[in-house]
């Protein structure tokens, strides 16, 4: 196995910068946030009852993130639509945000065209592109991305501007002590994970280690559930990867009767439980009585905890550790994090298609 330690194996094999991207994000997050600020939509787009996120990939997971980020909500549903079309219940009293980092999204693309067709509000979140040149052509408010990375290296522009626009339109309380607090403490973890952070330290470097040359199966919970995706998607998408997510309490209603067979399984697989106090009580009792399960067949697993306080905290700060590790899985493989070339090629089959 690599040497993660050896400063010069970043620069040989991580050739398009992707770690220069992950130590970017708390900076990222704050950059976003305080664009977004500034960015008010239409004052009537305060009068909803539904957000409709329409993306896919690392343009949705800000609105996965946004149902914990934003707290408890009385009078509002959000929900993340990965598809063509657009929900049913699509009306007046709902905002349709379309979030495509690069504006081509096909599906993304697909769902707006529908909006726009509809009784409802609308958002553009993205780069431009051509989501982009529809949304100015109906006069739908864009809100401009003007960072420059593979989709899923702009978390911080796919979350922090959504919670902003929530909170300009008065839909949630003030975020801003909680998303400073957040982005202060989540820097500070960051550091501690960074290239120059030695392994015997360094709590990603640990985990890419222990996972190299197995399959990753998180289990996740409550606000922790689209932070458990996250650890999935990264490491497909930069280790090229094997992972799954599993969500409790579902899980033990089905999962923890699947360990025995194949039985040589339980020497590839390793489980990680994404965890932190403000799940509920009985959850985390959950994961006590899962763990042993595994134990007693032989699977190995470990407890991943995000201590402190504050919702935002505990997201970014897993969300963080989990793109490190991510890295450096993909360094142990000795495979450049940024290309995806399935995904191109499958972008160029379905061109040639229609």
């Amino acid at each position: 196995m690599m040497n993660l330690d050896d400063q010069g194996l970043y620069a040989s094999i991580d050739k398009s910068g992707m770690g220069r991207l992950i130590r970017d994000l708390p900076a990222q997050c704050r950059r976003a946030w305080e664009k977004a600020l500034k960015f008010n939509p239409p004052a009537d787009y305060s009068i909803i009852d539904k957000i409709v996120i329409l993306g896919m990939g690392g343009s949705a997971i800000g609105g996965d993130l946004l149902k914990a980020a934003a707290g408890p909500l009385k009078n509002l549903q959000i929900f993340v639509q990965r598809d063509y079309d657009l929900p049913d219940f699509i009306d007046k009293s709902t905002l349709v945000v379309a979030s495509s980092y690069s504006g081509n999204t096909e599906e993304t693309l697909s769902g707006f065209t529908q909006a726009l067709d509809r009784d409802c509000k609308k958002l553009v979140f993205s780069t431009g592109g051509k989501i982009t040149a529809l949304a100015h052509e109906h006069n739908v408010p864009v809100f401009v991305i003007d960072h420059v990375s593979p989709p899923r290296a702009a978390l911080g522009y796919s979350l922090l501007p959504l919670l902003a626009v929530m909170q300009n339109l008065g839909l949630i309380n003030s975020k801003s002590v909680e998303v400073e607090s957040a982005l202060t403490a989540v820097q500070k973890l960051s550091e501690g994970w960074q290239e120059d952070a030695p392994q015997a330290s360094n709590q990603a470097k640990q985990l890419a280690a222990t996972l190299y040359g197995k399959i990753p199966v998180i289990y996740c919970a409550g606000i922790l559930t689209d932070v458990g995706r996250r650890w999935k998607t990264q490491i497909n998408e930069n280790s090229k990867a094997w992972a799954f997510f599993e969500v409790l309490p579902e899980l033990n209603h089905n999962a923890v009767l699947g360990y025995s067979y194949p039985g040589d399984m339980k020497d590839k697989t390793h489980v990680l439980f994404l965890r932190c106090p403000a799940l509920h009580p009985r959850t985390l009792v959950r994961y006590k009585i899962s763990g042993e399960l595994l134990e007693r067949k032989n699977i190995p697993y470990q407890y991943i905890d995000s201590d402190g306080a504050g919702t935002l905290k505990h997201v970014l700060g897993l969300v963080l550790l989990g793109d490190w590790v991510s890295y450096y899985l993909a360094i142990l493989y000795g495979i450049d994090p940024s290309p995806v070339p399935e995904i191109d090629l499958l972008k160029q089959r379905l061109s040639e298609a229609k």
